[in-house]
């Protein structure tokens, strides 16, 4: 029986009277130990251990239940112990009855004794303390209980808000992300209309596209590779119309590696950032390269250009563009247990390159359609 089944089972009303009655008979046999040695009857011994803690088996429900009927909520200790006080003593007196009777009932004592009132006045002179501070460990059993469960429900609702805060988090990273994208795409457009309308015709066609792909997987933080570079192809479409020869891009991606969850709409922004900041700015035009691929359980992906690279007092943190910075906010988001890097530095050839290091995950079911696709 797996773990799985076992705690099932025990989730069920059978299941947990089952585990009841196990629980109270281990608890009698282990306090039947010490009589066993100082009595030569051990079957009484036995009997008479597992009677006592077989009612107090049957009275535990009658406590806990009484306990959630009192008048007092859990915040309010100190009522709810006095309420208890004054309970433990009629509760105790019950218990010396109900132990009587299983005592008759495993033929160990007298059906008499479990209705005669000198019952009750010789436990007064012998187990009626102990009786009563088994009682209280039952409370306090229970109350422990209570108070772990509602423990486990805050730290799950705690949880839950910081899940749900994370999400509107990114969610904000990416709706500044798409309008910054969109209006540089735009204003390449705008810029080709009067020159040249059928080359802003095409450019349009792949916004379009553009748009398309940005909806479909709006509600997805992560998406195939595959997908990301598919986004990636019709915005360097726009930008090769735009730049002509003077731009040329290369994708290096390891087959191993198409398919990996990445976060959606990320090589984007750094391609673009490439292009602007580092090929647009030379007469002479050049080349990005766009890499990925596996290191151990990480994924490497490079963005590098051969541009004019970047300025001397340069720093990430004080950068005021918005691509860089919210790339790396969203990816610190994503992966918050610090497994990630993003690191932007000038290459000894010249221009720049941005390295990003992400956990290689287990694929999501999505990712297996598109693998069976």
């Amino acid at each position: 029986m797996t773990f799985n089944r076992v705690r099932l089972w025990t989730t069920t009303r059978t299941g947990r009277l089952a585990l009841a009655i196990l629980s109270w008979t281990a608890i009698g046999l282990v306090f039947a130990l010490p009589g066993l040695a100082s009595s030569p009857d051990w079957r009484r011994a036995i009997l008479g251990s597992l009677a006592q803690w077989w009612s107090w088996g049957l009275l535990a429900p009658v406590i806990v239940g009484v306990d959630r009927l009192l008048p007092s909520s859990d915040k309010q200790l100190a009522r709810r112990i006095l309420l208890h006080l004054l309970l433990s003593f009629p509760l105790t007196a019950a218990y010396i009855y109900v132990f009587a009777a299983m005592l008759a009932l495993v033929r160990v004592g007298t059906w008499e004794a479990a209705y005669h009132p000198q019952t009750l006045m010789m436990a007064l002179r012998g187990m009626f303390l102990w009786s009563w501070l088994v009682y209280w460990l039952i409370v306090g059993a229970w109350q422990a209980y209570q108070y772990y469960g509602r423990y486990l429900s805050s730290e799950l609702r705690v949880a839950r808000l910081e899940r749900r805060f994370t999400e509107a988090r990114l969610n904000a990273l990416r709706m500044q992300l798409d309008p910054h994208f969109l209006f540089n795409a735009l204003n390449t457009i705008s810029s080709q209309v009067e020159r040249d309308p059928r080359m802003a015709r095409r450019m349009i066609e792949h916004l379009g596209d553009l748009l398309r792909l940005s909806l479909e997987s709006r509600d997805r933080e992560e998406i195939p590779l595959a997908e990301e570079l598919a986004f990636l192809d019709h915005y360097l479409a726009i930008q090769r119309i735009r730049f002509g020869d003077q731009l040329k891009v290369e994708v290096r991606i390891d087959a191993d590696v198409m398919y990996a969850p990445v976060p959606c709409l990320f090589i984007q922004p750094l391609v673009e950032n490439a292009i602007r900041h580092g090929i647009s700015r030379r007469a002479s035009g050049g080349t990005v390269v766009v890499s990925a691929q596996r290191s151990d359980h990480q994924l490497r992906i490079g963005v590098l250009d051969d541009g004019v690279g970047l300025p001397a007092d340069w720093r990430l943190e004080s950068s005021t563009g918005l691509g860089l910075s919210l790339t790396r906010d969203r990816i610190a988001g994503l992966y918050p247990d610090g497994t990630t890097q993003f690191v932007v530095r000038p290459r000894a050839e010249g221009g720049t390159e941005v390295m990003i290091v992400l956990p290689l995950h287990a694929m999501e079911d999505e990712v297996r359609d598109v693998i069976s696709a």
